[in-house]
């Protein structure tokens, strides 16, 4: 009997170290806590970015980040859909490699519930070709690519017609399309292309106008291959973009700041040489 008792108080203390054990870190918050063991609460933040520059830009703050008890996870995107549509379904914690225009356009269209954070850079949209040298090498009736959606398209139009390949009705109008276009003296064709695709189709294409992340992904300068890019003055700085649950969060601005350090402006400074902008 006596055998019989002491199992019993044995399995008794084993069950109850084992719910002890099980018990949630009282100290986990959001995205997701864990606990150093120097004690410090490190939180880890899931961003999504475009590989270049954003994702560069981010690699580069990390260590510093990680001082200030956040894990900087990075998940890398190529396209311009998945990085907005994954943080309003709260799979990512935020995203960077969108300017406000086309954040505006997607929350729109897509019911998205998402706000800006801060400014970061400026990568200003440039042409491109592997045909000729001179806007006015190009032939009658010639093929220019654009990107297909709505705010860069607009984007790529009013930069062409700043520089005298077409004539535009109003080019203070952000999102212009082909109907805005009052002259076009040399009768060209516009393809409207996912973003993405537009480096690789140039050898197709007599002209093309291209986001700088894909040019640099591509292997091109916009300092030097394009025949001319945006003024740096313009209203598409690239943003970091979070929800309202959790845009005011601790690590979220600790991310902030670090993206608007004097560190990163040298950063991209010196990584970019004028193809990327600072905004700060």
């Amino acid at each position: 009997m006596k055998k019989w008792t002491l199992a019993l108080i044995s399995l008794t203390l084993v069950t109850l170290l084992a719910a002890c054990g099980s018990k949630p870190a009282d100290n986990a918050s959001e995205p997701g806590g864990t606990t150093g063991g120097g004690g410090q609460e490190t939180v880890t933040l899931k961003v999504g970015a475009s590989p270049s520059p954003h994702a560069k830009i981010l690699e580069h703050i990390k260590p510093a980040l990680e001082k200030e008890g956040v894990n900087l996870e990075i998940v890398e995107f190529t396209d311009y859909v998945l990085p907005n549509t994954q943080v309003d379904s709260k799979e990512i914690d935020a995203n960077f490699f969108q300017h406000k225009p086309y954040l505006d356009n997607e929350i729109k269209e897509r019911k998205l519930d998402l706000e800006s954070v801060i400014a970061v850079h400026v990568e200003p949209l440039g042409a491109y070709s592997k045909t000729i040298t001179s806007v006015d090498e190009l032939k009658d009736g010639a093929v220019v690519a654009i990107p297909n959606d709505p705010s860069n398209a607009g984007r790529a139009l009013t930069l062409l017609s700043k520089n005298g390949v077409i004539k535009l009705n109003d080019e203070s109008k952000l999102e212009a399309t082909a109907k805005d276009i009052v002259e076009n003296p040399k009768n060209l064709e516009f393809k409207e292309v996912e973003a993405a695709m537009l480096p690789r189709m140039l050898d197709e294409l007599d002209l093309a106008v291209i986001n700088t992340n894909y040019a640099l992904e591509a292997g091109l300068d916009p300092t030097k291959d394009a025949l001319f890019i945006e003024d740096k003055d313009n209203p598409y700085a690239n943003l970091l973009v979070a929800r309202p649950d959790n845009k005011d969060s601790d690590a979220i601005q600790k991310l902030a700041k670090a993206l608007t350090s004097e560190d990163v402006k040298t950063f991209i400074e010196e990584e970019y040489k004028g193809a990327v902008i600072p905004a700060f």
